[in-house]
């Protein structure tokens, strides 16, 4: 079982549902943490199974851990948890980015 790749279905999965509550069910700020949330997760998902097929697994697992910890703050917020989970939501980007800067070296490196 390839679970990167399980995860990332699942995050895509997750990631529709959120953005689905986001347009039929929530409003005001919820709807754009929401809809921010599902977006960034779902485009990271994607990602991860890309990087998949290029035998990049490094920056496939930033793309899921970074989507969890940005979406996931995002999704707890619009629930209605505290809005100091707010500051926790850069840390998850900074992994994105750095997903993305070591496929880019990945990349690089394969000529």
């Amino acid at each position: 079982m390839n679970w990167i790749m399980m995860l990332a279905a699942l995050s895509g999965a997750l990631a529709v549902a959120a953005g689905a509550f986001g347009a039929h069910g929530a409003g005001g700020e919820a709807q754009e943490w929401l809809k921010t949330g599902g977006h960034y997760q779902l485009i990271h998902a994607i990602a991860a199974l890309v990087a998949l097929r290029f035998d990049a697994k490094g920056p496939a697992i930033l793309f899921l851990v970074g989507g969890m910890i940005f979406a996931g703050t995002l999704y707890l917020m619009a629930l209605g948890l505290p809005r100091w989970l707010g500051a926790i939501t850069p840390i998850g980007g900074t992994a994105l980015i750095a997903g993305w800067l070591w496929l880019a070296w990945i990349g690089m490196r394969a000529g």
